[in-house]
């Protein structure tokens, strides 16, 4: 009788495939997701704060307005304008359009190029507002 499972074929693994660049959006688009839950919650506890009184909301300005909210917050703005433009990248593929190999993968380089620069405009145009 033989041996079945020493002629069985293994199963692809991460380590085969090669790590693309529309294979990383779509991992990080789900990560941008799972982290703009958290980041809704600390602007809606903002919100809260603000209604709750001026203790509370100089509380909430305080914590955000240290370099650690500061930085949770640019996160935040960074995880929410890259999840954005890959939901108009997957609108577009809705509409039919981008799935050719080499235009699929310069959106998933767009992608993150447009989200830092938008993050850090977004950031700049803030500061410049505040001053």
């Amino acid at each position: 009788m033989a041996n079945v499972t020493n002629n069985r074929p293994l199963s692809p693994h991460l380590q085969v495939y090669k790590l693309i660049p529309t294979m990383v959006m779509s991992i990080v688009h789900r990560i941008t997701g799972g982290a703009l839950y958290v980041g809704t919650l600390l602007v809606a506890w903002w919100l809260i704060a603000a209604a709750s009184g001026q203790a509370s909301y100089d509380w909430a300005n305080w914590v955000l307005g240290s370099l650690l909210g500061k930085l949770v917050l640019l996160g935040y703005t960074w995880a929410l304008l890259h999840h954005m433009l890959g939901g108009f990248r997957h609108l577009m593929w809705d509409l039919g359009y981008g799935f050719e190999k080499e235009v699929s993968t310069k959106l998933a380089i767009a992608n993150i190029i447009g989200s830092l620069c938008l993050t850090v405009l977004v950031w700049v145009i803030g500061f410049l507002i505040r001053f």
